[in-house]
């Protein structure tokens, strides 16, 4: 398996989502008669799309809207949310920042500390409003603030990491034991990020009750170009997937696997799900919405990263209302708009009834997949080439 790269050392090709492409089923299916829900702990969502914990994409109000669209909105507990009583100030200055000096305005901005009441007044806020509350926090401080938020009513709480393992190794601070970690909480847990077959077998057998896949495919992220690490996504995807039916084959429990990140169409999404995803984070396409807090730009959790950021702010502009872009109607040709609508009508076209059924779809190794046929849009800067 794999091939030579140089004398001796061999590597393993891996895919990403513009080198492959769906195969079209036998028998197809009404769009409106597919069903794309999946269920974390107690919780059916319809829509398997969550919007990323990122500040210029998740906001109290962007959490309760994903959760009456039948989504889910994951709140950062690092960010500017827990920093600043009044975070909307702060959004506006990292918007109408120089992009020569965002990342500097960014590290100055998340250097105050965290306030922790409000994580219990998000929560609050999230909670009284009717939503699903998912809140988000690295492994350093995940302990606390795992605990914060359950007491105030939190519903998920996801431990995110730019790489996650059982095993983090540190003499100068303590490791979070994931572990006891999950045991000692009473609502679902989800864990990420990672990459690989073994690690994402890990993190199910230590109790996670879904699992974030991908390093550094984030439209804001640099990690890839920072530190060179990472898989592209559809093999990281079919790798996880494969250890979550293993899993399941042992115990008979069946963890979610949750592809995070380099999806900006929903043929992009489409893809995470033929790849065996059973959800999708997404940060980039859901900071176009209008509502957004970033005001048409995103940014990295790791930005702010005081001694080696590996995150970029990046303009997305606005293209529509959270509403068109997760579930339309779409104003857009270029596929960033009702996402679930052409996961639908995807799913209609291979004869999928249910996300089962579409981890189940054919895929060809097709390079060409999107430059075929499509010269006039890209040389007029349209459609798929916009």
């Amino acid at each position: 398996m794999g091939m030579y790269i140089g004398r001796g050392r061999k590597a393993r090709r891996a895919f990403g989502f513009d080198e492959v492409a769906i195969v079209p089923g036998r028998v197809t299916l009404n769009p409106h008669e597919t069903d794309t829900a999946w269920q974390l702990g107690e919780h059916e969502f319809t829509d398997p799309i969550l919007a990323a914990a990122m500040d210029g994409v998740v906001n109290v109000a962007i959490a309760v809207e994903m959760s009456k669209l039948g989504g889910l909105g994951v709140l950062n507990l690092e960010g500017v949310q827990t920093r600043y009583e009044n975070p909307e100030k702060v959004l506006d200055e990292i918007a109408e920042a120089a992009p020569d000096v965002a990342t500097q305005l960014v590290q100055k901005l998340y250097a105050p500390p965290i306030n922790e009441d409000l994580i219990g007044t998000r929560v609050k806020e999230i909670k009284d409003a009717g939503a699903v509350c998912a809140v988000s926090a690295t492994p350093t401080r995940a302990g606390k603030f795992g605990k914060l938020a359950e007491e105030a009513g939190a519903d998920i709480f996801m431990v995110q990491s730019t790489v996650a393992t059982i095993d983090h190794i540190s003499t100068a601070y303590e490791t979070l034991d994931i572990q006891s970690f999950i045991d000692s909480m009473s609502i679902p847990v989800i864990v990420g990020n990672c990459v690989t077959y073994d690690v994402t077998l890990d993190l199910m057998e230590a109790g996670a009750d879904a699992v974030l896949i991908g390093v550094g495919p984030g439209a804001a992220c640099t990690t890839r170009g920072v530190l060179g690490i990472g898989v592209p996504q559809v093999t990281a995807t079919v790798d996880a997937a494969a250890a979550r039916d293993l899993y399941c084959k042992r115990t008979g429990k069946y963890v979610p696997v949750i592809t995070d990140g380099g999806m900006d169409t929903g043929g992009d999404v489409c893809k995470a799900f033929a790849s065996g995803a059973d959800a999708v984070m997404i940060g980039s396409a859901m900071a176009r919405a209008k509502e957004a807090p970033g005001h048409g730009y995103h940014w990295g959790m790791a930005t702010p990263h005081v001694d080696l950021p590996r995150g970029a702010r990046v303009k997305t502009g606005t293209s529509g209302t959270l509403k068109e872009i997760l579930i339309g109607p779409a104003r857009t040709d270029d596929g960033t708009q009702n996402l679930l609508g052409a996961l639908k009508t995807c799913m209609g076209s291979i004869g999928a009834k249910n996300i089962f059924e579409m981890q189940q779809a054919e895929i060809v190794i097709a390079p060409s997949i999107r430059s075929e046929g499509k010269l006039m849009q890209k040389d007029q800067h349209v459609g798929m080439w916009r």
